[in-house]
């Protein structure tokens, strides 16, 4: 907001609450800016004083929204977590969120798909997973870890789709997100590239260190009986 005077910093925050007021009563697609800027207290003008278009607000949204919710991730998880524990946290809340109401589905799914949004959260997101792996794949570049946070998105955004039933639970849902962007077994055989197997592997592994900690902390308790 480099520029903005006090008051336009001010009517700008005044459009952004009221718009997500009406967001999470109506949903994105009936919410219109007349809308934002009455529940705000201004006039239709001062809504494009503020903001170009109805998308140009979702994205100021999104930006908050992803900083907040890694910020709280990170928190939750203490100081210098598991690189794939808060990779999986991150994009485990973020469904969890759209299991909150309908509305909250309708502008996840949204910002998943307009240009401006989706591609803000393929750039956050790849710069995300960069820092979180690239220890562990060295020949990757920054490109691959962009189309591998694509192609994950793509797979984030049909699971936010399909609301959970008695069948479909929430935990099923994230096992099976996770399965699929982390380590499915369609991507251990299909995939060639040296990234995409690396990845794999560093997983396999990671679950691998994981089983043989709790058994052997299995046998110790059985040990002390």
């Amino acid at each position: 907001m480099k520029g903005l005077q006090p008051s336009g910093i001010r009517r700008r925050n005044k459009m952004i609450y009221a718009a997500v007021v009406l967001f999470l009563e109506n949903g994105y697609e009936k919410t219109t800016t007349a809308q934002i800027a009455r529940c705000a207290g201004m006039s239709a003008t001062s809504f494009f004083a503020a903001f170009p278009n109805k998308e140009a607000i979702l994205y100021a949204l999104v930006r908050e929204m992803l900083a907040e919710q890694f910020k709280w991730t990170e928190r939750l998880l203490g100081e210098r977590p598991d690189p794939l524990l808060l990779y999986c946290a991150e994009t485990a809340l973020q469904i969890h969120i759209t299991e909150l109401s309908p509305e909250l589905r309708e502008l996840y799914m949204t910002a998943y798909s307009l240009q401006s949004t989706s591609e803000y959260i393929y750039q956050n997101i790849s710069k995300k997973l960069e820092t979180f792996f690239a220890p562990y794949l060295p020949g990757a570049q920054a490109s691959d870890f962009y189309e591998l946070e694509i192609a994950s998105a793509g797979v984030m955004r049909g699971f936010m789709g399909r609301p959970c039933d008695l069948y479909f639970t929430i935990e099923r849902k994230l096992r099976r997100f996770l399965s699929s962007a982390c380590g499915c077994t369609a991507c251990r055989r299909r995939s060639r590239s040296r990234s995409s197997r690396g990845c794999c592997r560093w997983i396999c592994a990671h679950r691998h260190r994981r089983s043989s900690a709790r058994r052997c902390a299995a046998r110790r308790r059985s040990l002390k009986q």
